[in-house]
C-alpha cells in the first residue's frame, strides 16, 4: 500500500510517533536545557493539527512565546515582594487563559501561556538565571518541535481526500466559568510547590497543566479512570521504557524505544486499536511517560539515585492527580446542588 493510500489515522499515528521520537533524540543530542520539553511540545503540536504548520501560524506561535516569557518575567518582582497578591494575580490570569481555551482557543497557545504564568515566574522567584533557562528551553523546544513537525508531515502527509476533523465540542456558556475555575484550582497547588523549590517541582507544574486541560473534558463519573488511570499507565510505561533502555544505553536506542512506545499509544489515540478510553487518556499517558522518563535521565546524568527520585516524583504525580479528581467531584457536586435548589 502506498503512502497516499494509507488511512489518515495510520498516517497520523506514524507522524506522531516519528515526530515525538525525533524531538526526543534531537533535544538530547543537542543537550538542550530541560530536554524533555521538546518532545512534549512536539507531541502536543502534532496532535493539535493534522496539517503542516503554516507560516502565519508559526509567526503567531513565536509571538505567543515572546508574550509568554514576557509575562513570566514581569510577574517575578510581584511574587517576590507581594507574594499573596502575586499568587492571586496569577490565579486570575490562569482562569482567563483556561476560559479562553474553553471558548475555542488554541490548546497549544493555552499551554504556552500557562507555562509562562507558572514555570517561568516560579523559577525566577528563586533565581533569575533559572527563569532564563526555562525561557531558553521553551523557545528551543518550540523551534525544534515546529521543524520536526514540518519534517513529520513531509514524511507522512495527510491524504488529500482525508475528511476534515470533527469540530471540537464547546461547553455551554454557563459551564465555561465553572470548568475554567476547576482547571485553575488544579494548577495552583503545583505552582505553590514550585515557588518553594522550582528546580524539583517544575515537572509537577507541567503535569498539573496537562491535568488542568484534560479535566475540561472529564466528568465526575469517569474522572478517576481518565485522570488517575492515565497517570498510572504513564508511570508504568516509563518503568518499562527505562528497563528496556538499560539493556543498551545509546541515543539511537533512546530514539527507537520512544518510537515504539509512542506508536503503541498512538494506535490507541487514533482508534486503530479500539478501546474504552478517550484520546485524552492516551495523550496524557504519553506526556506523563515523557516527563517521568526525561527526569530520570537527568537524575542519572547528575549521579542521583534514579529509583528513589522516580518513586518520590511518581508519588507526587499521583497526589496531584487525586487532587484533580477531588476538584472535579467537588465542583460538579456543587453545581448539582445549585441546580436542585
Amino acid at each position: 500500500m502506498s503512502i497516499k493510500q494509507r488511512s489518515p489515522r495510520v498516517q497520523r499515528a506514524l507522524r506522531l510517533a516519528t515526530g515525538t521520537a525525533l524531538c526526543l533524540a534531537a533535544s538530547y543530542g543537542l543537550a538542550l536545557p530541560i530536554p524533555f520539553l521538546a518532545p512534549v511540545l512536539g507531541a502536543l503540536l502534532l496532535v493539535a493539527s493534522n496539517r503542516p504548520l503554516p507560516f502565519k501560524a508559526a509567526v503567531i506561535l513565536a509571538l505567543v512565546a515572546m508574550l509568554t516569557t514576557g509575562i513570566g518575567l514581569l510577574l517575578i518582582p510581584v511574587l517576590r515582594y507581594f507574594a499573596v497578591s502575586g499568587v492571586l494575580l496569577i490565579g486570575l490570569c490562569l482562569f482567563a487563559v483556561f476560559r479562553f481555551g474553553l471558548r475555542g482557543g488554541n490548546n497549544l497557545i493555552v499551554t504556552f501561556l500557562i507555562i509562562g504564568l507558572t514555570m517561568i515566574s516560579s523559577a525566577g522567584v528563586l533565581e533569575f538565571d533559572l527563569a532564563l533557562m526555562v525561557i531558553k528551553a521553551l523557545v528551543a523546544g518550540l523551534l525544534l518541535a515546529v521543524m520536526v513537525g514540518i519534517l513529520s508531515h513531509w514524511l507522512f502527509p495527510e491524504p488529500d481526500d482525508a475528511p476534515a476533523p470533527p469540530a471540537v465540542p464547546t461547553l455551554a456558556p454557563d459551564e465555561v466559568g465553572r470548568v475554567a475555575l476547576r482547571a485553575t484550582l488544579i494548577v495552583i497547588p503545583a505552582f505553590l510547590m514550585a515557588l518553594i523549590d522550582p528546580a524539583s517541582y517544575l515537572p509537577i507544574v507541567l503535569k498539573a497543566v496537562n491535568l488542568g486541560q484534560q479535566s475540561s473534558t472529564t466528568s465526575a463519573r469517569n474522572a478517576g479512570r481518565e485522570l488517575v488511570g492515565s497517570t498510572l499507565l504513564g508511570g508504568l510505561l516509563a518503568i518499562l521504557f527505562w528497563c528496556a533502555l538499560s539493556l543498551f544505553v545509546h541515543l539511537w536506542m533512546f530514539f527507537w524505544w520512544m518510537l515504539l512506545f509512542t506508536l503503541l499509544l498512538a494506535r490507541k489515540l487514533y482508534g486503530l486499536s479500539p478501546g474504552r478510553f478517550s484520546p485524552g487518556f492516551w495523550l496524557n499517558s504519553l506526556i506523563t511517560m515523557i516527563i517521568l522518563l526525561g527526569q530520570s535521565v537527568q537524575d542519572s546524568a547528575a549521579g542521583k539515585d534514579v529509583y528513589t527520585a522516580f518513586a518520590v516524583r511518581m508519588g507526587l504525580f499521583i497526589a496531584v492527580t487525586l487532587y484533580a479528581c477531588l476538584m472535579v467531584h467537588l465542583l460538579e457536586q456543587r453545581q448539582k446542588t445549585i441546580i436542585r435548589a
